[in-house]
Parts: structure tokens; C-alpha cells; sequence
């Protein structure tokens, strides 16, 4: 059995144009018929147009309104300007609290804005997010908010605990624990993405430690063992069959 919970490391759209106001359309590990991994030592952090705010990029298609994934750390005191998701938007706190209209989001919280939602974040504190933008299906309305470290966690197989954090027709979005040298196999025939939250794993192919990402294709499989510290991994599938040019 699994006894610790997810342990966090204590660190601290407008149009396509940047912040030195040159326009830009980026495409960043927009092949989704491709195994893509990007490690959270490994890349640069990019300026928003806000003061403050960092983007580490994951995978991006678009200008500053893009379909993206990415990493993003909000100095204390930082801010962002109101804002609709026309897309959606979803994230996972992993440093720090995050604030908006709702209330303040510490760290382990799991949100999802669904298309149409509005709001103005900041981090009176300081705060660092894994984010996902303009991924939702259009009709979706559901709001969902956990905090991963006081919501309950099912023991799903030896080794490995499950916390349900949100499941539709089109994809479906868990965390999970998994003790040190834990063998776990996951359906990633309708693609994959996993981050490490916490602790590290090997999939065969690569090792992944704390923040790091990796996404598979349509029709790939996942088969990975925690490593010796374990692991705590959030994970997201079924969702690239709905990507354009991601069947394989």
C-alpha cells in the first residue's frame, strides 16, 4: 500500500504578439503523432505579457491565443488581466497558492475553467502551475475544483493508488501514487500525457524526474516503473484521438 501522499517541492489570451511586441506563431511539439518529452531542467523560461509571469513550454500551437501546454510560475504579487477561456482551461497547482474570484488554490489543487469562464488570477504569494489551454471540448461547462491532498485516494492495483479527477466521453484525467519499483501499465491507445509530480520513473525508453512531460501518440503503449523514491504522476488519456493529424 501506498502511505505517503503526493509530497509537492516548495518552489518558488490576447493577440499573437509578445512581449517585445513582435508577433510570433510558435509550434512546439505540435506533431502529435510523435513521442514528445520535455524536461523541466531542460528549457527556457519565456516571458508573458504580464510582469512577472514565466511560461516554460511544453507543447504549444499559436501566438499568445494558442493551444498549449505549459509550466507557469507567477512571481509574488504577480497578476494576470480578466480573461475568458474560450478553450478552456485546466491546471494543477504545484508550488505556492493560486487566487482568482473562486478563492485561493494552494498547492495539490486540480482546476478545470471550462469554455466560456472568466476570471482574473494572481499569486499574492507566488505560485507555479501546470497548465493546459483551448483543449476542452467546446460544449464542455463542467467546473471542477480538488485539492489532491485532502480528497480520497483508492488503492486500484499493489502499489498504486488512484485519485479520479475528471472523466467525459473524450478523455479522462487522474492522479496516481505509485510505491518505489512499482510496475504500471496504462491504455495510451488514444494517446497519453504524463507529468511527474513528485519522485521519478522509467518507461523503457526514458527516465523522468520531478516536472518533467511526456506525451504519446495514438496507439502507443505505457509501461513504467517508479523509481526508487516512487512516484506521484498526473496523467491525462483518450484526448488525442480528438487532435487533428493524431491518429496514427
Amino acid at each position: 500500500m501506498v502511505e505517503e501522499p503526493c509530497s509537492w517541492p516548495n518552489l518558488l489570451g490576447w493577440a499573437n504578439i509578445d512581449y517585445t511586441g513582435k508577433r510570433f506563431d510558435m509550434h512546439l511539439n505540435a506533431d502529435f503523432t510523435q513521442r514528445a518529452l520535455e524536461r523541466f531542467d531542460g528549457g527556457d523560461w519565456v516571458d508573458s505579457p504580464m510582469p512577472g509571469v514565466r511560461r516554460r513550454m511544453l507543447d504549444r500551437i499559436g501566438g499568445e491565443v494558442a493551444r498549449a501546454t505549459s509550466i507557469v510560475r507567477f512571481d509574488p504579487g504577480s497578476a494576470f488581466s480578466p480573461h475568458t477561456h474560450d478553450g478552456g482551461e485546466e491546471y494543477l497547482v504545484l508550488d505556492g497558492t493560486f487566487q482568482d474570484e473562486e478563492g485561493d488554490f494552494p498547492t495539490g489543487f486540480y482546476v478545470r475553467n471550462p469554455p466560456t469562464s472568466s476570471h482574473t488570477p494572481a499569486a499574492r504569494d507566488g505560485a507555479t502551475i501546470f497548465v493546459k489551454l483551448h483543449q476542452f471540448d467546446p460544449d464542455d461547462r463542467t467546473r471542477v475544483q480538488i485539492d489532491s491532498g485532502k480528497a480520497a485516494w483508492s488503492r486500484t492495483a499493489p502499489g498504486v493508488e488512484t485519485l479520479p479527477l475528471h472523466e467525459d466521453e473524450r478523455e479522462r484525467v487522474i492522479m496516481e501514487r505509485w510505491a518505489p519499483g512499482t510496475r504500471r501499465t496504462l491504455d495510451a491507445s488514444s494517446g497519453l500525457e504524463v507529468f511527474v509530480v513528485t519522485g521519478t520513473l522509467s518507461d523503457g525508453v526514458d527516465r523522468l524526474g520531478r516536472w518533467d512531460w511526456l506525451r504519446l501518440p495514438v496507439g502507443a503503449t505505457f509501461k513504467a516503473t517508479a523509481g526508487s523514491d516512487g512516484a506521484c504522476v498526473w496523467v491525462k488519456t483518450g484526448h488525442l484521438r480528438h487532435v487533428a493529424g493524431a491518429s496514427a
